[in-house]
């Protein structure tokens, strides 16, 4: 009689383990190049947020002197926390114990990109024209090229003579008679804060959506401004609020902020720091349109010429293949 041979079963194929709640996944080193669909997006998120952002150089310039600085960027902040609110404060309370891991990142990228910043740029704008701060402050992508460089990315040569096509174009008009006051120093403090914070972007935790690092770090950067706050308000008093000071705030917080920078944000996961740096460009450029109806702060021939440089940087630049 043969002997009987145990019967066996073979194994069963097992799940994938689910992923808990707020744990960490592993990412690639190096993100795959975006399709065109992408890339449009990203540029025209990137162009978006340019424009908006735009309009607050030009606010910083109005209530420079009704309001001070470090109450325009509090007040501009808890807005923009507000408006933020209902789309990331459940989102961020379900990604807290992400939000602790990476506690030291959101503590830096909440102190350049918040708390820093927009006050440093409402400091520049009690004594420099609202034009100059954006001629300043287009040099920053300079600096996010070189932060990404640093991080291992390879800029190509097609992009790289946009950016420095566009960067002649700001720097020959600073040099045409656009003027460095005392603000120059505070905007370019202001220009190395954004470009920190834009290079931090790509390090942003993959199980942090957008809405939730906005509101983390508004309400991590108004946190930071609240020592600030109490001491400027025991030397200058309170702004008085009024339509001229109310409306201007609520264009910050809202547009400038809660929009602006979940567009900037959104576009530099799409496409880069570097390519999005070079859509920044055309900062000056919509800066000057809107200083000359509503502050009076006209535009020559000079600055035209200049402008039409750093649209052809721009536009050479962010072309789809670098």
């Amino acid at each position: 009689m043969a002997p009987v041979r145990p019967r066996t079963t073979p194994p069963r194929p097992t799940a994938p383990a689910a992923t808990a709640p707020g744990a960490v996944t592993a990412t690639p080193a190096r993100a795959p190049r975006p399709g065109p669909a992408a890339s449009l997006r990203g540029l025209a998120l990137a162009g978006l947020a340019t424009v908006v952002w735009s309009g607050s150089f030009v606010t910083s310039r109005a209530l420079h002197d009704s309001v001070p600085p470090v109450q325009h960027a509090f007040w501009r902040w808890v807005i923009a926390l507000v408006a933020v609110a209902p789309f990331g404060a459940r989102q961020a309370w379900r990604r807290r114990a992400v939000i602790r891991r990476h506690a030291r990142y959101v503590l830096l990228a909440s102190l350049l990109g918040v708390a820093v910043y927009n006050t440093l740029v409402n400091q520049a704008g009690l004594t420099t024209p609202a034009a100059t701060m954006g001629m300043i402050m287009a040099a920053s992508p300079v600096l996010m090229a070189l932060f990404e460089r640093l991080g291992g990315t390879r800029l190509g040569v097609r992009r790289t003579a946009g950016l420095l096509t566009a960067c002649a174009g700001v720097f020959l008009l600073m040099g045409g008679g656009a003027g460095f006051g005392p603000g120059g120093l505070w905007m370019i403090a202001a220009s190395c804060c954004f470009a920190g914070y834009s290079a931090l972007l790509r390090r942003r935790p993959a199980e942090l959506g957008g809405a939730a690092f906005l509101f983390t770090t508004f309400l991590v950067g108004t946190v930071l401004l609240l020592p600030v706050q109490a001491a400027d308000l025991a030397v200058h008093g309170a702004f008085r609020p009024t339509a001229g000071t109310v409306l201007p705030l609520l264009y910050v917080g809202v547009a400038s902020s809660a929009v602006a920078f979940f567009a900037w944000n959104r576009a530099i996961a799409l496409i880069g720091a570097t390519r999005a740096g070079i859509v920044y460009y055309l900062q000056p450029v919509c800066v000057a349109a809107l200083s000359w109806p509503l502050l009076g702060e006209r535009t020559g021939l000079p600055q035209l010429l200049c402008m039409t440089l750093i649209l052809a940087g721009v536009v050479l630049g962010t072309r789809s293949r670098p």
